[in-house]
């Protein structure tokens, strides 16, 4: 089983949410990237797919070298997609991540180099060119990734100069937070600048006495709320999780191929809750125990019972107890999410 990092952060203090938690500004995006590129280096694991040998004559063709591809016997090279993301203005010679993924029969391309790919957006022009070694994904040896892989080489053309005005759009659909931003705007201004166009949608026009990017960090910082930030991040490359320690979870049960785990909270006294003969199970620690009879269907069930209501961090370390894989606490947070378990978003780095 994959060791899983897990790090549960104590937060004393309490964390105001501001207006860029719950929004992003219309046009400032990402945009895609994508490049067919060819992996060489590899120990014997690649592929002999009738492409990997084209595209490896090609490339020796362009050295000045012929040769027919029935000549071609080494599985040491492999094709692969390249992908990457382009944040928003980035600038020529910037770095970026890129993920690379086999397209033939490769059994692994860890460690294998990457040779000059180029990265292009929907529109076919070059953005970007990826090359380097492999650092392969431990659940998938066929697929990787590489830190600062890429080269930015050409700007997406779009600049702020000159803009009158901002739009903001929020993550999710909500009447309450679109009308709380334009109250909190106006009140910081102090004048009507904002206007909630629709319960998504927040336009805000620039006063005349500050440039466009001052005027986008007073307006992103503005808090909305006091309260913890809610979120989960789950690095998938490098397999650690990161929660907020007080992300409770309604109770449910929750049932997959081989395991089943009911959570919530404890009826028991706290005498009662710290009695081992009366609350058995394994003491995963913040009065939490992980109980082996949920129900009685297979011994794969296990009762989470909090003494407290019960938290994301609680699961996670009861499903380390039960020696789940990530992908099953992947999936089950995902699960909890879309039931609306838990009120916190839910972030994956691939």
């Amino acid at each position: 089983m994959k060791k899983i990092l897990l790090f549960i952060f104590i937060i004393i203090n309490l964390y105001s949410q501001t207006i860029k938690d719950v929004s992003n500004i219309v046009g400032i995006r990402d945009n895609q990237l994508i490049g067919y590129g060819l992996v060489v280096g590899l120990p014997g694991t690649g592929d002999k797919s009738q492409f990997t040998m084209q595209s490896l004559q090609n490339l020796l063709r362009n050295s000045y070298v012929k040769i027919p591809t029935s000549s071609i016997k080494s599985k040491n090279i492999a094709t692969v997609m390249v992908t990457a993301t382009l944040p928003a203005f980035s600038r020529q010679g910037d770095k970026i991540k890129i993920n690379v993924s086999s397209i033939g029969d490769a059994k692994s391309i860890d460690n294998g180099e990457l040779l000059l790919t180029q990265l292009k957006g929907v529109d076919g022009n070059v953005y970007a060119l990826a090359q380097g070694n492999i650092l392969a994904n431990s659940n998938s040896k066929t697929t990787g990734f590489i830190y600062g892989g890429a080269t930015v080489e050409n700007e997406i053309p779009y600049t702020l100069q000159g803009e009158k005005s901002i739009t903001l759009s929020l993550f999710s659909n909500d009447a309450q937070t679109a009308s709380n931003i334009e109250t909190k705007v106006n009140e910081y201004f102090k004048k009507p600048i904002a206007m909630a166009v629709d319960t998504r949608t927040v336009k805000i026009l620039k006063p005349n006495n500050i440039s466009i990017v001052s005027f986008i960090a007073k307006v992103q910082n503005i808090q909305l709320e006091s309260k913890l930030k809610k979120k989960v991040i789950i690095d998938m490359a490098r397999q650690i999780i990161i929660a907020g320690s007080d992300i409770t979870i309604k109770p449910i049960t929750i049932s997959q191929k081989d395991f089943t785990i009911k959570i919530k909270k404890s009826n028991l006294s706290k005498r009662e809750f710290d009695d081992n003969t009366i609350n058995s199970g394994v003491d995963i620690g913040d009065d939490v125990k992980v109980g082996k009879k949920a129900v009685n269907i297979n011994l794969n069930n296990a009762l989470i019972n909090s003494y407290n209501e019960p938290t994301v961090s609680d699961l996670m370390r009861a499903m380390k107890t039960m020696k789940l894989d990530i992908k099953q606490i992947i999936q089950t947070l995902q699960m909890l999410k879309e039931l609306n378990a838990i009120d916190a978003k839910l972030e994956i780095i691939r």
